[in-house]
């Protein structure tokens, strides 16, 4: 049975007693940012959303963003009132404690961490597409703030949810007039937001966020909406409710002080004492969804010349056969990433992101969260743009959340610097718990693909624009944290360490020095991350001599990587981009950096003095 409105103001009130006394207590925080959207999250949680308090899973019911991640202790705080947690609220911020400043999943009821502004709406537009796709009726509904709306990620988002018609998703803009360090753009002008939701696509309400029956009322027209996704645009007021904080600028990430002042702010709130019991409201059960593992067997003859991107969307286009839960997005590359194979064999399981790589990432991330198995893909030079979300999406700790940068380093040739990824290796080799996978062949190329999706976390595959000749037997695997030594002698005197198209230009350069008289052994680095420190360091104690090569900048990649774990065994020369690129051949250009055969070959020769 829903609540009546002034039960409703009431736990709003006692929600923001609870930001003030458990910021204070934890001596930082952003009670305010939380006081502004109480009337918001009341309604949403004691009214609105149908979700079962002992169930944090979100299956058949609505699910609930806080992209105003800041906004955290009043989110811990309706947990707590709905009996969906038994935390102890005081605990905020605490070292082991599960209620942290922003939120993360070491909550079971967060399914995306945020904090990092702007990037919820994306999220939530994943989850929404992901119900629709499952025939689910559960909603969701994300909470943002108006400071956030000057990311363009938002309006990536917007686009796009309306685009895809996400008549299940509900956003709720939060416009309290005050940022971190002074008045947001447009204050409480609510008309402009109103206004740009409107240009997306959406449908609107605009209303007074602390009033409960306009709330209310709001989020009704939202559920009957159908065709497009709905916004509600909450004029509000920050620190709403104490005198001394209502609206007034220098009190973001401020607390009161405990004592007299948290007294003081206490009391202005008035009669906290409700309890809302809430009974479990959930939707009739989604229909089953079929099974099938994510399984593929490679089909090429040793020597053909095939490009690891085509054999990506080879490999997309099997899973998406036999496993219902990969889907692939792509940002209008689709005809360059070969992910278009999986739009041919599921057309209905391919999400067309369009040059809006932020938000293809966020949505993909969503898409996570509801048991998918996504699958993004992107020139790399282009997932730049999107690293903070890669990162957040780290902390979210995603089930599956596979990436591939196509047409990696100097050997796309004539595109020039601009279309050359050279960092992405360094930055993937940072994210907390990533998996790092760099195909050298089509057959390396469709294992490793498997390989991800049967890997937890955020996995990488870098792909590469030249064709490349077959160099493994299909029935060939590619365990993580492994390596394949392609060439080896009890002789050998230094070991070539390379990856993707490095790896033919050095197996050129053994030859090249077998000639001569050198043997040297020549390793395939596909897991970058996890790295094969055993392999490695056995070459290096072997050999004496390593030299990586690498068609990345020589900053934060394969050399690195190499040289962290045989440190104190060999002396390592890296082999990789240190000027800036131009436009040319592929041919000019791998020589022209010094990563080619014959570079190799002289490399290795200097390091043993030849």
């Amino acid at each position: 049975m829903s609540a009546d409105l002034a039960t409703l103001a009431r736990m709003a009130q006692k929600l923001r007693r609870h930001s003030l006394e458990t910021t204070a207590e934890a001596g930082s925080g952003h009670p305010t940012s939380c006081m502004s959207c109480a009337e918001i999250v009341s309604v949403l949680f004691f009214d609105e959303m149908r979700f079962d308090p002992k169930d944090p899973s979100g299956r058949d019911q609505d699910v609930f963003v806080l992209s105003k991640g800041h906004a955290a202790p009043i989110l811990w705080a309706a947990l707590k009132e709905a009996g969906a947690i038994d935390d102890d609220l005081m605990s905020l911020r605490r070292l082991g404690s599960p209620l942290e400043g922003h939120p993360t999943p070491t909550c079971p009821w967060v399914r995306v961490a945020t904090g990092s502004l702007g990037q919820g709406v994306s999220a939530a537009a994943g989850m929404a597409l992901g119900r629709r796709l499952d025939g689910s009726r559960g909603r969701v509904y994300a909470l943002l703030g108006d400071g956030e709306a000057a990311e363009g990620a938002v309006w990536e988002a917007a686009q796009f949810a309306s685009f895809n018609r996400l008549d299940n998703l509900c956003a709720v803009l939060d416009a309290n007039r005050l940022g971190q360090s002074g008045p947001t753009m447009y204050q409480h002008d609510t008309a402009v937001y109103a206004d740009r939701f409107r240009a997306f696509g959406w449908d609107v309400a605009v209303v007074d966020g602390h009033d409960v029956a306009a709330l209310r009322a709001a989020f009704a027209k939202a559920r009957a909406t159908s065709g497009r996704p709905f916004a509600v645009v909450a004029r509000t007021l920050k620190g709403k409710g104490v005198s001394f904080l209502e609206n007034k600028e220098g009190w973001h990430g401020k607390t009161v002080k405990k004592g007299e002042e948290l007294a003081k702010a206490v009391g202005e709130l008035g009669d906290t004492g409700v309890t809302l019991s809430l009974e479990a409201r959930r939707y009739e059960p989604a229909p089953a969804r079929p099974g099938g593992e994510p399984v593929l067997d490679p089909d090429y003859r040793l020597g053909q010349e095939v490009a690891t991107r085509e054999a990506y969307g080879t490999a997309l286009a099997k899973l998406a056969r036999v496993c219902p839960d990969v889907v692939a997005l792509d940002g209008d590359t689709k005809n360059s990433t070969f992910s278009e194979r999986l739009k041919e064999a599921a057309p209905e399981r391919f999400v067309e992101g369009y040059i809006a790589e932020q938000n293809m990432i966020g949505v993909a991330l969503g898409l996570s969260t509801e048991g998918k198995i996504p699958f993004a893909s992107t020139f790399a030079c282009f997932l730049t743009r999107a690293y903070d979300f890669i990162r957040m999406a780290s902390y979210s700790r995603p089930s599956h959340l596979v990436l591939c940068g196509s047409h990696a380093g100097v050997s796309i040739g004539e595109d020039g610097p601009s279309q050359m990824a050279l960092e992405d290796l360094a930055m993937m080799r940072a994210i907390a718990g990533a998996t790092v996978l760099y195909p050298s062949d089509a057959v390396s190329g469709e294992r490793l693909v498997e390989q991800a999706a049967r890997t937890a976390g955020i996995v990488y595959i870098r792909t590469s624009r030249p064709k490349t000749k077959v160099l493994y037997a299909n029935e060939e695997y590619f365990p993580l944290g492994q390596s394949k030594t392609l060439r080896a002698s009890a002789g050998d005197r230094a070991t070539i360490v390379a990856a993707g198209v490095t790896v033919h230009e050095a197996l050129a350069a053994h030859e090249a020095l077998a000639k001569q008289g050198l043997a040297v052994r020549v390793i395939d680095l596909y897991s970058v991350k996890p790295i094969d420190a055993e392999t490695l360091r056995k070459a290096a104690s072997d050999t004496k001599a390593i030299v990586t090569v690498e068609d990345h900048s020589v900053c934060g990649g394969i050399g690195e990587a190499v040289a962290a774990v045989v440190a104190g065994f060999a002396p390592v020369t890296t082999l990789g981009i240190r000027e800036m690129p131009r436009s040319g051949t592929p041919r000019e250009l791998l020589a022209a950096h010094g990563i080619d055969a014959a570079a190799i070959a002289a490399a290795v020769r200097r390091a043993l003095g030849r």
